[in-house]
């Protein structure tokens, strides 16, 4: 097995599928979108920890359980 990554490519028209390894532009392409997304997934974690921060902040603030926060909610 190869340690180069590779590419199906299908011609519909004659159903002829070959297997072709990647090209050093479309694996740096590929590189950059893994880190993109990396640092997206990051970027989101660190958001949702920031709300629950500020909402836990906020029942504190008011007095409130996150339980009784949940029934007054539902």
């Amino acid at each position: 097995m190869s340690d180069t990554p590779t590419k199906v490519v299908v011609d519909c028209s004659t159903g002829i599928t070959e297997v072709l390894p990647l090209t050093e532009a479309e694996i740096a392409d590929m590189e950059t979108a893994q880190v993109a997304a990396e640092a997206e997934r990051v970027e989101r974690e660190a958001k949702v920890a920031a709300d629950a921060t500020a909402k836990s902040a906020l029942l504190k603030k008011l007095g409130i359980t996150q339980e009784e926060a949940r029934l007054l909610l539902s």
